[in-house]
């Protein structure tokens, strides 16, 4: 099964595509794509399921209940239409997303959902860690560091493994990386700044150079900001600072056992 969310003038809800309608159209759809969708059934949503964050915080949710689609019972209907004859008058919103600025990082909660785009001065090599103790399943994930010229400090990454394979193993420095729908962690240290950090969530979405034409966070103002600071830095001089693999502890241990 492959989750999604949809979004009309009355508000946003899930959408599941079941069994082979995964493979069938999973790598038709981003973004921003308009779905016409007939013949779907409308059951009750998983109680423990993760909800993404709307980007337009206005906007209402149905969280009790998705869009089911299958090949049968009842036979899904799915069309994609083209977005020259999207018409006003259908009354879709518009995509919005929740970028912040590193600047701006130190002051939010956490827990709070945000997007982010940097250029990628470290990326570590991949890690695991066992999905629970003394269970054989592992998540993988490695940390990356991202900066976006508002501050001295980079984003501090840490991205798990997604449905995206083929991005999470082309992050390399220099890259220019766009993580959506991430979560703030905060560590409880004297110094919490040092130790602010973004991770994952089950909704992300990680792009990089070659992945981001046509996606519609390319019209928000923050995307267009880091481009323009991007265009007044100088490659060989931000590739001198670039680190590429190794062993990456964070939270970094205490400087002696006192602190521990």
């Amino acid at each position: 099964q492959a989750y999604f969310e949809v979004a009309d003038g009355s508000g946003m809800m899930s959408m599941v595509l079941w069994n082979s309608l995964c493979p069938e159209w999973y790598n038709s759809m981003k973004v921003g794509t308009v779905l016409l969708l007939e013949q779907y059934a409308i059951k009750t949503s998983y109680p423990f399921k993760t909800q993404p964050t709307p980007g337009d915080s206005q906007m209402k949710r149905f969280a009790t209940i998705e869009i089911s689609l299958n090949v049968r019972d009842p036979p899904a209907k799915i069309s994609i239409i083209p977005e020259e004859v999207v018409k006003p008058e259908w009354g879709l919103p518009e995509v919005k997303y929740r970028f912040i600025t590193r600047s701006e990082l130190d002051d939010l909660p956490n827990n709070h959902s945000c997007d982010v785009i940097g250029l990628v001065t470290f990326v570590g090599r991949a890690e695991r860690a066992r999905k629970r103790e003394h269970d054989e399943d592992f998540w993988l994930y490695r940390w990356a560091h991202a900066i976006d010229g508002t501050s001295d400090q980079p984003f501090i990454l840490e991205i798990f493994a997604t449905s995206q394979p083929d991005v999470f193993e082309r992050i390399y420095p220099m890259t220019y990386l766009v993580c959506t729908q991430m979560r703030v962690v905060r560590g409880l240290t004297e110094n919490p700044s040092s130790t602010i950090y973004l991770t994952t969530s089950n909704e992300s979405q990680i792009f990089i150079t070659g992945w981001h034409k046509g996606q519609p966070y390319t019209k928000d103002t923050k995307v267009k900001n880091f481009i323009q600071w991007t265009r007044t830095q100088n490659e060989n001089d931000q590739m001198k600072k670039t680190v590429i693999g190794g062993y990456y502890p964070f939270p970094r241990p205490p400087n002696n056992f006192l602190r521990y």
